[in-house]
């Protein structure tokens, strides 16, 4: 079976043409927006505090976590601190005796 010029100009179109909507290969993924707030934690002793600044148009919910060394020691969690944009919070937890880890997270 011969394809005659015309079905193979079609088909060749067919291929090299993508969908509408679809990237072509020379276009970039759209790129996704920074958010979080930059976080500095520091321990003393046994107490632990954190600084977050905001430097983005969204609003980060930021929460305080810290590991207790001694097993009989409860681990903190704090409660969500919303931290909004161009804005700086303190967030503060502590253990009894020696803090093993301090960590921040981020909700959007």
């Amino acid at each position: 079976m011969r394809l005659s010029g015309a079905v193979l100009a079609a088909l060749a179109l067919l291929v090299a043409v993508p969908p509408s909507g679809a990237a072509s290969l020379g276009e970039a993924a759209p790129k996704p927006r920074p958010f979080g707030a930059e976080c500095r934690t520091g321990v003393a002793g046994s107490a632990v505090i954190a600084y977050c600044h905001n430097p983005y148009p969204e609003t980060d919910r930021v929460r305080l976590h810290v590991e207790c060394d001694q097993w009989w020691d409860i681990d903190v969690d704090s409660a969500p601190v919303e931290a909004g944009p161009a804005q700086t919070v303190r967030l503060t937890g502590r253990c009894w005796k020696e803090v093993r880890s301090a960590w921040v997270s981020h909700q959007k």
